[in-house]
This record gives C-alpha cells, structure tokens and sequence, in this order.
C-alpha cells in the first residue's frame, strides 16, 4: 500500500468542506487534482471514500471511518514535525483564535499588539464570533484555540481559566440608580432591562444572577452587539447589566457604570479541543494571552470602582 500524507491530508480538507472546489480553494489545487488525489487514495485502500454529485460529495461509511481516525493522527503527526524545528517552530506560524465579541474588542488587540512586538514571525488571525460559534469552530479545528466564558456541558472540551470579572449596570447618568455609588441587584426590579441575547456566553449567567437575587425586571430588547445596547440604554429603553470587558463606554457617552452587589462574576477561559495537543507555535500565543492579562490585571483599574467587602459569588 503505498498511500501519500498529501493523499490523505487532501482527503481531510474534502471530508470537512464536502465540495472539491472549496477544498481546492482551501488548499491551494485545482478540483480535477483534488478528484485525482481521491481517486489515487481509494485505489491505495481499495474502498469507496466518499460519494460525488453535481454539488457535493458525502461520505461513504468507510470514509467516516477514516476521517475520525485520521484527524488526531495528522494533529499529532504535525505537532510531531513542527517540534523537529525547535525553537524557529515556537515562534514562527500561523494561529486562528476564536473569541467572543467582548473579549475581541477589547482584550485581543492588546493580544495582537504584544505578539507582533515580540513575535514578529508569528500571524495571528483572531475570527471574531458570538460564543457558540466559537466552541463549534474550536470543536471542527477552524481554528487552533478560543477565548469564552467558561461553557456549561463542554466535557468534550478543555479550559484553562484566564480571568474573573464582576457584572455591573449601566444606565444614563440622569437614571436614579446612577446617584448610588453601588447599586444592589434587587433594585432592578421594575426596571426595563436591555441585555445581551442568548447566543452570549454571559446571558445565562446575568439570568443566573436574576433570578438569583428576585429580580422581576422585565426584558425589553435581546441584542447581539454591546454598541446598540449602549444606543438603546442612552435613548432611554431601560438599563443593562454588562462584564466590565464590555467597556469602555462609547466617546462622549452620557451613560453611568455602577457595580452591582452582590458580585457575580463571569469567568474567560482558554478552550481548545481535548485530547489534542496544541501545536508548538499555537502553545506560544496561550502563555502569551496568560502573559498579557497578567500585565492588565495589574495596571488596570476597573472602571467599575468595586468597593464592596462582601465575597463574589462565582456563577460559572
């Protein structure tokens, strides 16, 4: 049998796209070399790999079978290689990180700054994506590692904690509760309430919290993007409980940011797949991010001015 790593590598990039023109393009050949890197590794194997039709091509069973044997094998074969390079292949690469709109917006461009300063051989391409799509993205390999609120029932996953941070409100500054120098959650109720939707890692927490401290608020608006909670808070359409990661507030903004007691925090993890190594240079830009968190944690004074003495209450 004499069967190619290009072979199979091809394979992979056609079992994961399902079209020869999108792996072509992913890769970098042509679909007839595609079709003929198929055909040459069915031959090899004497089976049937996948199913071709005008659009697309699905897996047979055997290529199912391949396909999830192969994927850790080449993870680990390629780890394997890029160690052979020593410390050139620690610091010189290409790396996808996924992460939450939050956390892109306002912790990775610190990221991406730091390690084009210190390594500036490595290309870092950060997908900016709401949290599931991040985990899915982590869980397909679209991209090496992600940074979320610490998930619930992600046991296929592995986390490592980065940092903690408390919930706080905003509302306008000529809101009652913005004359309070801290605000307790259950003065929340009756308020109308602009949050972050579903598809955020940290809603299910600040709904955690809610319900939690008795809040009967009533949600008024579910929104995607902090920007237009911001608009809809400053318009007057109620207040939001946001992670201080969501800020700072926008230019010229009239809004107020209080902390809220008691404190229930969100925690930011690293996640990636488990039982997969991260490759040598992906492992570099990890202790980067645990680098340059230390140093804001150190300098960074919240602009949140969290003054209570009671103990945070973790809700991850």
């Amino acid at each position: 049998m004499n069967v190619s790593l290009r072979q199979l590598k091809v394979f992979m990039v056609v079992a994961r796209s399902k079209n020869f023109s999108r792996a072509g393009a992913e890769i970098g050949l042509t679909q007839p070399a595609i079709s003929r890197c198929i055909n040459e590794l069915e031959g090899q194997l004497g089976l049937r790999l996948v199913d071709r039709t005008t659009r697309e091509v699905a897996l047979t069973d055997a290529g199912v079978t391949l396909a999830s044997s192969l994927d850790r094998v080449l993870d680990e074969l390629e780890i394997a290689l890029l160690q052979t390079h020593g410390a050139e292949a620690r610091t010189s690469g290409r790396v996808r990180i996924g992460a939450a709109p939050t956390i892109s917006a306002t912790l990775m461009p610190r990221v991406l700054l730091t390690s084009q300063a210190t390594y500036p051989d490595i290309a870092l391409a950060l997908v900016d994506q709401m949290q599931r799509a991040v985990l899915d993205s982590v869980r397909a390999g679209d991209v090496d590692f992600g940074i979320v609120v610490a998930p619930q029932g992600a046991d296929d996953l592995t986390t490592e904690h980065l940092m903690s941070e408390p919930f706080c409100l905003v509302c306008r500054s000529d809101h009652p509760l913005a004359a309070q120098g801290a605000v307790h959650w259950s003065e929340l109720s009756g308020e109308n309430l602009v949050l972050l939707n579903q598809s955020s890692g940290s809603r299910v927490l600040i709904d955690r919290a809610l319900t939690t401290q008795k809040v009967q608020g009533t949600i008024t608006q579910e929104l995607g993007h902090v920007s237009t909670i911001f608009r809809m808070v400053q318009e007057g359409l109620g207040v939001s409980v946001l992670p201080p990661l969501a800020l700072p507030l926008p230019e010229n903004s009239t809004l107020a940011v209080r902390p809220l007691l008691p404190a229930f925090e969100r925690n930011i993890v690293l996640v990636r797949r488990k039982n997969r190594s991260l490759s040598p240079v992906a492992h570099t830009v990890w202790e980067l991010i645990h680098r340059v968190v230390r140093e804001r944690n150190k300098g960074f004074a919240l602009a949140v001015d969290h003054q209570s003495a009671a103990p945070a209450a973790q809700v991850n």
